[in-house]
């Protein structure tokens, strides 16, 4: 299990495939990569902030209630901070096991979580001034169908 925090910009193809190298045994390996999406404001940069060591102990947890739920062989999780434009990769997640439907839960369980609960705090900054990005209902119901 990757878990990494970090500020720099990271290629998603070769990440995808140093992580597909490793894996042993899987059957199935799913990714998600996640971008910076415009605002109708017109973003300038997405500013996203977290306490590191906490940030990274948090996502660890969870990665591991993944292994722990599903047959897993590795996990992967990338997660940016700091400023970063519109197209630019934020985060990814990549999930490795003997079978498709247990790649595809996690990642989506991981996704749900990384979006909802990991202690990330984003300000989108436009041409007309800043504001942080609120809780959407619609993420909060997607990580309820963990329970």
């Amino acid at each position: 299990m990757q878990v990494r925090v970090q500020d720099a910009a990271f290629d998603a193809g070769a990440e995808l495939n140093a992580f597909s190298a490793e894996v042993k045994g899987a059957g199935a390996i799913v990714s998600f990569t996640g971008v910076v999406r415009d605002v109708a404001a017109g973003l300038k940069h997405m500013q996203i902030e977290h306490y590191p060591g906490m940030t990274e102990q948090a996502i660890v947890k969870i990665a591991g209630e993944a292994v722990a739920r599903w047959s897993l062989s590795d996990v992967l999780v990338i997660h940016r901070y700091g400023d970063l434009s519109p197209g630019a990769p934020i985060m990814m997640v990549a999930t490795a096991a003997p079978h498709r439907a247990d790649a595809f839960a996690a990642a989506d369980f991981l996704m749900d979580y990384l979006k909802s609960r990991a202690p990330f705090w984003k300000k989108e900054v436009t041409s007309k001034g800043a504001d942080w990005v609120e809780a959407k209902t619609a993420d909060e119901d997607a990580l309820r169908r963990w329970d």
